[in-house]
């Protein structure tokens, strides 16, 4: 509305003939909706508060982050809703309070955990002697989440940092430690069999452990020390059945039989034959564990338009649901010697491929991994959902 419109409309009130009113009113109405238009647009809430410090007008983005309806608030007085200030002082204009209050932050938790950022604004500075104020409302939840976030980060970094130089510390004697054992191997061959028995005994259970602490260590130091995927056109179906063939006389151990499905025209794909055949190793691995009385492991390998799709269907005890929601974190397992990081590395690996890992699982009824590949080389990269989210396909 032009500056002047309603002052130039009130002078000329008794000279207007009915149907230039009609015209004034007219276009004054339709200013008057733009604005109501553009108001209710703002992200930002506000909130027009008279002189008692009631609400006499407020936008929708305000009634959403305040939690009620805005044809129920007006005429409410303002402390209903921002119980923790003292509105009486505010009201009357206290200069120490306008001051205090130029720029402050809440915690709400209705109807959603919020934090908000809000300010008044004394009409009287806009229109000298006009009572009430305007409260601005900026919800900077996701900016006190990131903050957070950017907090985490750089701590986990640093213990993962630390936590690597550890782990290579620690390596470099376990591979002394594993060369003396077989020394000790060599020297306890030439002893009779009478002195050998008893010792043999607790040297293969020195060496089982030592192989145990490397596995883990190594684990662990892919996980914190990931390297870029070379990708290179490869066969899915020969990667999967490589890694069938390495783990082939665990699976027999175990009595689980593996049923394998694929399409007969599987197209190459880019790929790091070594990190993808790492992450196939965890997933069938964790499966056969999983099923301790034997069973049933069925891999379907399927083409979409866009991905190829591998899903690992065990006929296990499957997840409960709370597990699910930290599965991939590291550390979190059920197994009495398991490091807890195979299913954060097949993540990674496949994050890295800019591809996708879904989990579908229901207690006794089995757990189905299913990794999404891309078909052909991403430009973006998968990267980690917000905790409690799921995460989206993002593609070039």
């Amino acid at each position: 509305m032009k500056t002047g419109f309603l002052d130039k409309l009130i002078t000329r009130m008794d000279r207007l003939d009915p149907q230039s009113l009609q015209v004034f009113f007219l276009r004054l109405s339709q200013e008057k909706g733009l604005l109501e238009t553009i108001f209710h647009a703002i992200q930002e809430g506000i909130i027009v508060l008279d002189g008692q410090g009631r609400i006499s007008y407020l936008n929708r983005a305000a009634a959403k982050l305040l939690g009620f309806a805005p044809d129920e608030a007006v005429g409410e007085p303002i402390r209903k809703y921002l119980r923790e200030l003292d509105w009486e002082g505010v009201m009357r204009l206290d200069e120490q309070e306008w001051s205090r209050l130029v720029n402050r932050e809440i915690e709400i938790t209705y109807p959603e955990h919020r934090f908000l950022v809000f300010y008044v604004v004394p009409l009287a500075m806009v229109n000298a002697g006009e009572p009430g104020a305007v409260v601005i409302l900026r919800d900077v939840t996701h900016d006190r989440e990131h903050e957070a976030q950017t907090l985490e980060s750089e701590r986990l970094n640093a213990l993962m940092l630390l936590a690597a130089g550890m782990a290579h510390e620690i390596g470099n004697p376990l591979n002394s430690l594993n060369i003396h054992l077989q020394l000790i191997r060599r020297e306890l061959d030439a002893l009779p069999e009478a002195e050998r028995a008893s010792l043999r005994g607790l040297l293969d259970v020195s060496q089982k452990e030592v192989a145990r602490l490397d596995r883990t260590i190594t684990q662990f130091l892919r996980a914190v020390r990931p390297t870029p995927p070379q990708l290179e056109p490869a066969n899915v179906r020969a990667v999967l059945q490589d890694t069938l063939e390495f783990l082939q006389h665990e699976i027999g151990d175990r009595d689980v039989l593996v049923e394998v499905e694929s399409e007969d025209d599987l197209p190459e794909i880019p790929l790091d034959r070594s990190q993808i055949r790492q992450a196939f190793f965890n997933l069938i691995r964790n499966a056969i564990q999983a099923m301790t009385n034997g069973g049933l492991l069925k891999i379907q390998i399927r083409k979409h338009d866009r991905y190829l799709a591998i899903a690992f269907k065990d006929t296990g005890p499957g997840i409960a649901p709370e597990r699910l929601i930290n599965m991939f974190e590291p550390y979190s397992t059920t197994k009495a010697e398991g490091s807890g990081l195979g299913l954060m590395i097949v993540q990674r690996i496949v994050r890295d491929h800019g591809g996708q890992l879904e989990v579908h699982s229901e207690p006794r009824a089995g757990s189905t991994f299913t990794i999404f590949l891309p078909r052909e080389e991403q430009r973006i990269r998968l990267l980690q959902a917000h905790r409690g989210g799921e995460a989206g396909k993002q593609t070039a």
